[in-house]
């Protein structure tokens, strides 16, 4: 019924406890969810939960704020995002929330980061998973500087975890790009978001948690898990006057044709 978009069951407050997450997420009635790789260290391990159980996918990529990491390259993308179950390019995008002393001048080599990324999404024709924060102006600008316009050819995706402003949305809905919310809509101060939420066009909207990160209310500040992304659908229902499975339906449908997921199976 549901599809968490954006989650990281590889990281250490969830991977101990894969077995509990899976039968709670079969209780909550979340059949399938994509696996986010954040570093190529970490991308076997991601992998591995996309070829070790038939509802989960991985994506490639190097979140903007990993430092000290190795660097991407188009030819080392584009091998990988081939492998099976592997369905879109990133996390990537720009992130100057956290500059620590530097000028967002500092930070050419995140946006040398995210051309990579597109080029490569480009090149195999799959998704972007677009992570951005404090940087919305340069993350459009350059999408469309490297031909993603919505247009014939152009890879599209989804800005995950949106916390921007309606103009990025609507600038981000005009480049064919999907808008994915995460718990982050039902907490107190996200009456804006809320407000996002509540016109977006819903065969664009998708839902996450990005767990561990952001669970909602009533669970906000414990670790987060794919189970409780109902609990983002609900509240995108309550501010849209629809019922919960309207925005169940819609966003499954948006997350099967975004990137390309077949029917669910569970093992």
């Amino acid at each position: 019924m549901f599809i968490d978009s954006h989650c990281h069951l590889n990281f250490p407050q969830l991977k101990d406890a894969l077995p509990d997450i899976r039968e709670a997420m079969a209780q909550a009635q979340v059949d399938r969810a994509i696996c986010i790789c954040t570093t190529l260290e970490e991308f076997d391990q991601v992998h591995a939960l996309a070829t070790d159980y038939a509802n989960f996918w991985a994506t490639v990529g190097v979140h903007p704020e990993n430092e000290g990491v190795t660097e991407p390259d188009v030819a080392g993308l584009v091998a990988k995002s081939k492998l099976p179950k592997v369905v879109a390019i990133g996390e990537t995008g720009l992130d100057y929330y956290r500059l620590n002393g530097r000028s967002v001048a500092d930070m050419h080599w995140q946006r040398e980061r995210f051309r990579v990324h597109i080029r490569a999404a480009r090149a195999v024709s799959k998704p972007l998973v677009i992570h951005t924060r404090s940087a919305s102006q340069d993350t459009l600008a350059i999408l469309k500087e490297e031909g993603e316009d919505g247009s014939a050819g152009s890879a599209g995706g989804v800005f995950h975890c949106f916390t921007e402003t309606a103009e990025v949305a609507r600038a981000a809905l005009d480049l064919g790009f999907y808008v994915s919310f995460s718990g982050i809509v039902t907490f107190k101060t996200a009456q804006d978001l809320r407000d996002i939420a509540a016109w977006m066009p819903l065969d664009r909207l998708l839902i996450e948690t990005d767990s561990p990160y952001l669970a909602p209310v009533p669970h906000r500040g414990k670790t987060n898990n794919p189970s409780f992304v109902p609990l983002v659908a609900a509240q995108i229902a309550q501010v849209r006057g629809c019922p919960v499975e309207e925005i169940a339906r819609a966003s499954t449908a948006n997350c099967e044709r975004l990137f390309g997921l077949p029917a669910p199976q569970i093992s």
